[in-house]
């Protein structure tokens, strides 16, 4: 084995994910060059505070820049690694790097659900490669599994617990009864969650990340704005009741169904069977369950963040493209898993049909559920069960409805009807209940 042959790889951005990634190339080196036969060296890094940047001293001699134009432009760097996140300066930090041809590999699922695939039509023409199986659930090697792994299936539907944050509050709520706002704080507190939370407990984290693994999985060009998003905020211990008097639990879940009119795409909480596979996923990890045409069903599971787990998708990826530089292959996989992406004609969720869980917070007086059903009938929507457990006050009491299979359009009329009732304390929390995974 010649370990002289080595392929040098530069890192834009030391937060967690870059110095988890450091300390991987650094701890596990010998390894890595065992596996590729060769060294992959870190040449240079780039960060605004680089100079108290903890670096392995094991790494050797490296060069350091507050600068990313000068990291990309550097002769001995073949590998750019963009560790920033956003989708502003990551952007001219890949395009720059591809226009210095030189290999990309990102952990940015928000640039990569947005211009994914016009980046890496531009790094076509340039010659080199683009990866990012850091995108989505760290952790986990869903591209890889998508891209080539069950290529020879055809997808049928994905379903994905793809927020560590959403998943760890929803499950400590239903584990303590403890109220979101108190969970979020200690989420927070744990590094679990970033000071503006938005973006995980509304759901735009997660809606990124399914825009990513519906073209892997469906071969089409997805715009995460045609994507219907819901996120937890409005989840309360209440809700944990009353689903496991349901059987049930509730998860944030990203959906993509292939019908025979397209694709419905969605990222909401809902209620699932406590018997299914997902419902057991806890905490910070992730999850994706793939329903293929031909090899039926299949599951993957693991961490979805943190320095470790995304720190080894990133030098996977590294690993992989350092292969395609020496050894020349000109026929590459798309990261995207076709070699062209067709147009994506969003199908509104409003046609799913499903059964409904219908949670009210009313001041209680008779004819509460007359009135109720006959909003539900004149939508004809049948109800299926009434639950309520007890309570204290008559001021502020909570029932659930259970309604049989209807459609979101005809749920959405009602709930927009009953919200402007004069006995509801809050408008009705509307969430579907899943069949069985």
């Amino acid at each position: 084995m010649n370990l002289m042959r080595e392929v040098n790889v530069g890192i834009v951005g030391l937060g967690n994910v870059g110095s988890g990634t450091l300390a991987i190339l650094a701890e596990n080196a010998g390894q890595i060059a065992l596996k590729l036969g060769f060294r992959l060296r870190v040449a240079a890094v780039c960060s605004r505070s680089v100079d108290s940047k903890p670096i392995p001293e094991s790494l050797g001699p490296i060069f350091k820049t507050t600068d990313w134009r000068e990291l990309v432009a550097h002769p001995e760097v073949d590998i750019v690694a963009e560790l920033v996140g956003g989708a502003t300066v990551a952007r001219e930090i890949i395009e720059g790097a591809i226009a210095h041809h030189k290999s990309v590999v990102t952990a940015n699922k928000e640039l990569m659900a947005v211009c994914g695939s016009e980046i890496w039509d531009r790094a076509i023409r340039a010659g080199i490669n683009l990866a990012m199986e850091a995108s989505v659930a760290g952790g986990i090697p869903i591209h890889a599994v998508l891209r080539e792994g069950i290529s020879g299936d055809r997808v049928v539907a994905l379903y994905g617990i793809l927020n560590g944050t959403s998943n760890y509050i929803l499950t400590e709520m239903e584990k303590h009864g403890a109220a979101l706002a108190d969970v979020l704080a200690e989420a927070q507190r744990l590094g679990y969650a970033e000071a503006d939370p938005s973006a995980d407990i509304d759901g735009l984290d997660a809606r990124s990340k399914l825009a990513i693994l519906s073209a892997l999985a469906f071969g089409e060009k997805i715009t995460p704005a045609d994507i219907f998003v819901e996120g937890i905020r409005r989840i309360s211990p209440m809700d944990f009741q009353y689903a496991h008097q349901l059987g049930h639990t509730i998860r944030l879940l990203c959906a993509a169904r292939q019908t025979p009119d397209g694709l419905i795409l969605s990222v909401r909480p809902g209620l699932i069977p406590r018997s299914t596979i997902l419902a057991g996923v806890l905490g910070a990890y992730n999850a994706v369950w793939v329903k293929g045409h031909y090899g039926q069903d299949t599951f993957y599971y693991g961490r979805g963040a943190g320095p470790a787990p995304t720190g080894v998708a990133v030098v996977s990826d590294l690993m992989r493209v350092a292969r395609e530089i020496r050894s020349g292959s000109p026929e590459r996989v798309s990261p995207f898993a076709h070699e062209r992406l067709g147009e994506y004609r969003p199908v509104s969720v409003l046609v799913q049909k499903r059964a409904y869980y219908l949670r009210f917070r009313v001041d209680d007086r008779p004819g509460i559920i007359a009135r109720l059903g006959g909003i539900l009938a004149a939508k004809h929507i049948s109800l299926e069960a009434v639950l309520q457990l007890p309570c204290d006050t008559k001021h502020d009491l909570p029932f659930v409805i259970t309604v049989e299979p209807t459609s979101e359009k005809a749920i959405r009329e009602a709930v927009e009807e009953m919200a402007h009732l004069d006995f509801l304390r809050e408008p009705p929390l509307a969430l579907p209940m899943e069949p069985p995974l």
